[in-house]
């Protein structure tokens, strides 16, 4: 009679075993482990991520302007002059017309105060480094006026009809939040074959030190 009721007691314990067993699967698979609500904490994360990078960006973005400064626009021509030379290459003896540079836009045919004080400046750079430039708006005589006496002119009719460069000088203008991009470049006119180039970031604060408008 024990060994019958100790046979029985085993045999519900292991009833009982098995169907946990089987309970804890069921619910282990069955059950969701409440999708949307880890859905929404990914969200959360992934967004705030988000906004830390930006929030980095801007930091990287802001424009820096210094209290006070010495810097020059002329010193940042200087260092785009000594680029050219560097790079410059060519087998004969070269003639160099320094021209406006150009906002770079679809037209290539805008120019600024800063354009033109830069092609003002890179003539004295180059000079200075002892490449022949040649200012082809320097008229065949000298105008006498009541204002003064000129000798330079934009009316093309004033001008020489000969070319009087073998290469020119130029470059495009791009607008940065924080400064003006300036690339130049030296060009070869009849082949078009660029023989040197620069590019310089010029921060604005140095271009409103020089009271140089865009």
């Amino acid at each position: 009679m024990m060994n019958r009721n100790i046979k029985t007691y085993l045999a519900c314990s292991i009833m009982m075993l098995v169907t946990g067993c089987s309970t804890t699967d069921w619910y282990a698979v069955e059950s969701p482990a409440k999708p949307a609500e880890s859905q929404t904490v990914i969200e959360k994360m992934i967004m705030q991520a988000n906004q830390h990078e930006e929030h980095e960006q801007l930091t990287v973005n802001q424009v820096y302007t210094p209290h006070s400064h010495h810097v020059k626009l002329e010193s940042y021509v200087e260092q785009m002059a000594l680029d050219l030379v560097d790079t410059m290459v060519s087998d004969q003896a070269i003639n160099i017309a320094v021209v406006s540079f150009v906002n770079l836009d679809k037209t290539l045919q805008k120019s600024t105060q800063l354009g033109n004080q830069l092609s003002e400046t890179f003539i004295h750079q180059l000079q200075k480094f002892g490449y022949g430039v040649v200012d082809f708006k320097t008229t065949d005589q000298v105008a006498v006026t009541h204002f003064g006496d000129f000798v330079f002119s934009r009316d093309i009719k004033q001008l020489s009809g000969e070319r009087v460069a073998s290469h020119v000088l130029s470059g495009t203008l791009l607008y940065r939040a924080n400064g003006v991009e300036v690339n130049a470049r030296v060009i070869d006119i009849d082949s078009k074959r660029v023989i040197a180039s620069s590019t310089k970031l010029v921060p604005s604060y140095v271009l409103n030190s020089a009271t140089i408008g865009s």
